[in-house]
């Protein structure tokens, strides 16, 4: 009786997690994208939903999905944003770090 009402609570339980894991994997990823906006990001461009830029130039990160289809932006992550003027750094981002960032942009829509 005992196993029986601990796999009628189990059960439930088990499927919830399951269910529930991609969204944890995906929340992971923005998280980690918010981080490396951050550390990469937030000196010149807002991050957040709020903010103003810190550089008048730089457009707010909330506002990139205005002017691209987010995940077109992988592929220029991955080549390198290079960008007319000189406040912005050249760089390029790894598979894992395109990802995440992206992630975290599409949290800003």
């Amino acid at each position: 009786m005992l196993q029986g009402a601990l796999r009628q609570s189990l059960i439930p339980a088990l499927i919830a997690l399951l269910l529930a894991t991609p969204a944890l994997a995906g929340t992971t990823a923005a998280q980690r994208g918010k981080t490396f906006a951050r550390a990469n990001c937030a000196r010149c461009h807002a991050i957040d939903r709020t903010s103003v830029s810190p550089l008048e130039i730089a457009p707010p990160l909330r506002t990139l999905h205005q002017r691209y289809p987010i995940e077109t932006l992988g592929e220029a992550l991955a080549e390198g944003i290079y960008t007319g003027h000189a406040d912005m750094p050249a760089f390029e981002l790894n598979p894992d770090q395109i990802h995440d960032l992206l992630s975290y942009l599409k949290t800003l829509e």
